[in-house]
Parts: structure tokens; C-alpha cells; sequence
């Protein structure tokens, strides 16, 4: 059994890596950063773990690590960050790098190793959204909450497919609210809400993935939150958002 993991290097990535290696399966574990991987590896012990760093919003990147690693149980797409601040004041090649990062190398990675786990009739796939993707927008992180509907509308449509198809190969989207992990330094925000523990936050989205769940959200608060979202007007839910989104700001 082997499981892919990108954005491995921390938070729920990480995390992730360390289930996954309890139920015994050897781990591929993709980030940029070389050595939080190698750190990660030798804290796990009792299955292979192999290290690649590697930019995974590159799609060439993408095609290198499926032909190098084509037969897998598990793809998780982990790898993903966002920014703070109005729309029009965040720097262009800051939010494309986002796009292709947060969309186009998971994308990429989920096309390539779902034909290949059709093909065996047999596979997960996890991509790691967040709550972000199940509202209407998010004023002030504008582009980080449009790449996460993509991820979670992309997964909800081929999740449909394989069930309408008969497949046994399942796709889940993760979409937790606050999570204590690095995002909140690189994203320049705090959150008013006490975040969820990653290990929690993994731990929940790996069983759920086993269970075939479609859309995966950790902790009663936000469940609240959402459904609640879907009962207000878009407008209401969008000035919320902003207010929450202001308080933030560091």
C-alpha cells in the first residue's frame, strides 16, 4: 500500500503522512522545503518513506512525479496557501503562483492518477480545500477562497461521475475551518476562532476518506457555520465574511 502526499512538509500534510504511515502505508512525500521532509521521515518508522522536493505548481513537475510514481492507493493534494489583503493591492505574481499551486497542480495530479486508479478500479483521492470553498466568496482573500470552490466543485462533479459510473475508486474534498498550522504566517491573517489541531483535522479526513465521504468538514462549529451559509442570503453571507475576514488582518 502506498500513499502520495503533497505539501507534506507541515500542518496537516504532515500530520496526514503520520496516520497514514500507522496503517502501514509507504509514503511519497512532495514539498519544496528538503529538509522539514527529511525531518518528517525520520520521525516515522516501520514503513518506506520517500523523500521528493519538488514545486508541484509546475504542471511538468506534476507529469515528472506521476511517471516517476504511477502506482499508488492514495493521492492527497495538501499543497496550498493564501494571502491576505484587498484584491487589487496583493501583488499579481503572488496570487498566479496561488492558482497554480492551490488549482492547476492539483488538477493536474488528480487527472493523471485518477485514469491510472479507473484503470485498477481501486483508489482515494483527497484534496484538502477548505470550509473557503463552500461559501459564496471571500472578500479580502478573494483569490484563496475562489481557488478552494474550484477544488471543491472539481471534486464534487467527479465524485458524481464515479458513482454514476459504478467505480470503486472514491475522491473526497477536505474543507476545515481554522486549523493551527503555518497557512496562518504565509497568509498574513489570525483567526478569532481557536483553530482545530491538524493532527485532529488529519485524523478526521483520512477516516472519512475511508468511508467514501464526498465533502469532509471537521468540527461541529463549522458545520454550524456552513449550513447556516447556505440559509442567508449570498449578499448577508458575503458582508459576513468580510467583517471576519477583516478582524484577521494582522
Amino acid at each position: 500500500m502506498k500513499a502520495l502526499i503533497t505539501g507534506a512538509s507541515s500542518g496537516i500534510g504532515r500530520d496526514m503522512a503520520k496516520v497514514l504511515a500507522g496503517l502501514g502505508y509507504d509514503l511519497i512525500i512532495v514539498a519544496r522545503r528538503e529538509n522539514l521532509l527529511e525531518e518528517l521521515k525520520s520521525q516515522i518508522n516501520g514503513v518506506e518513506v520517500t523523500v521528493e522536493k519538488m514545486d508541484i505548481s509546475v504542471p511538468e513537475n506534476c507529469e515528472e512525479l506521476y511517471k516517476k510514481y504511477p502506482d499508488i492507493d492514495i493521492l492527497i493534494n495538501n499543497a496550498g496557501f493564501g494571502k491576505f489583503g484587498e484584491f487589487d493591492k496583493i501583488e499579481l505574481n503572488q496570487e498566479l503562483n496561488m492558482i497554480d499551486t492551490n488549482i492547476v497542480g492539483l488538477h493536474v495530479l488528480t487527472k493523471l492518477y485518477l485514469q491510472k486508479m479507473k484503470e485498477k478500479d481501486k483508489g482515494y483521492i483527497l484534496n484538502v480545500a477548505s470550509s473557503a470553498g463552500l461559501l459564496p466568496g471571500g472578500p479580502l482573500m478573494a483569490t484563496y477562497y475562489a481557488t478552494k470552490s474550484y477544488a471543491v466543485s472539481l471534486t464534487r462533479a467527479i465524485s458524481e461521475e464515479l458513482k454514476v459510473s459504478g467505480s470503486n475508486v472514491k475522491i473526497s474534498a477536505l474543507c476545515p475551518g481554522p486549523v493551527d498550522t503555518n497557512f496562518n504566517n504565509v497568509a498574513n491573517v489570525k483567526f478569532s476562532l481557536k483553530g482545530l489541531s491538524s493532527e485532529y483535522v488529519a485524523k478526521y479526513g483520512i477516516e472519512q476518506m475511508f468511508k467514501g465521504k464526498r465533502i469532509i468538514v471537521p468540527g461541529w462549529l463549522i458545520k454550524c457555520a456552513v449550513i447556516g451559509s447556505k440559509l442567508a442570503p449570498a449578499n448577508l453571507v458575503l458582508r459576513i465574511a468580510y467583517n471576519q475576514q477583516k478582524s484577521k488582518g494582522n
